[in-house]
């Protein structure tokens, strides 16, 4: 079981990750591209299970690393620093932050194909990316609760995955398995297991759900969500 949990990225999602962590009695060592000195005021926030450290040192922290950055930041992460570990990538394709990328508008390949290509030896699992930061802490459920949501994740590595389901199950919600990297194209933006899954009223306007509050979610209508997804083209996203 995790008692220390690394985590790259103080953004939205990161900060929600870490805030489950702490609450769910683990250790976690946040880092950021600005520098420990930055994150003072996080993490006197999340209180003394945290801690602000280097990009270096959240990458060695714990048996896994929760990376949560902007998809153009991967390559400028310092070569090998997260080979052979346990990763739980949050990272989603975004035109408009990450410009074009050639090989994803192609659909040659998935967002996590090509992030498990730009870090060599890490051994990938997707995970929180297809869920809106302020759903998180909404949505986190004991392993008891009956109204527990459900996550997907992807990878290519069985025991990754399995790592990776049991900290999310402590982190407070369920797991669905959607395959292999080649397969997370199934809850990547756009997909019917993307986001507007989790909101209580799916038709909020899109201007309102950073703000809309959300709805549990279980695993059989994750499952299903998944199953029915259609492959969103690529080139054609603009947010």
């Amino acid at each position: 079981m995790a008692t220390t949990l690394g985590i790259i990225g103080s953004g939205n999602i990161g900060a929600a990750v870490a805030r489950l962590a702490v609450a769910a009695d683990i250790d976690v060592v946040i880092a950021n591209s600005r520098g420990p000195q930055t994150l003072s005021g996080l993490v006197g926030e999340l209180g003394p299970r945290a801690s602000a450290g280097t990009v270096e040192q959240a990458a060695r922290a714990g048996e896994a690393t929760v990376l949560s950055i902007p998809l153009t930041a991967y390559g400028s992460l310092p070569e090998g620093l997260l080979r052979g570990r346990t990763v739980l990538d949050t990272g989603n394709y975004y035109p408009h932050r990450d410009g074009r990328i050639a090989e994803l508008d192609s659909e040659e390949a998935t967002t996590t194909e090509l992030a498990q290509r730009l870090l060599p030896g890490a051994v990938l699992v997707k995970a929180f990316n297809n869920i809106m930061a302020h759903h998180i802490p909404q949505l986190a459920r004991p392993a008891d609760a009956t109204d527990r949501s459900a996550l997907p994740i992807a990878g290519e590595d069985t025991g990754a995955k399995e790592r990776a389901a049991a900290l999310i199950d402590r982190l407070g919600f369920d797991t669905v398995d959607a395959g292999t990297p080649a397969q997370s194209w199934r809850f990547e933006p756009e997909s019917d297991a993307y986001t507007q899954i989790y909101l209580a009223d799916p038709d909020v306007p899109l201007e309102r759900m950073m703000q809309a509050p959300a709805a549990p979610v279980p695993a059989d209508e994750l499952r299903a969500a998944l199953e029915g997804s259609r492959r969103v083209k690529v080139a054609e996203r603009t947010f």
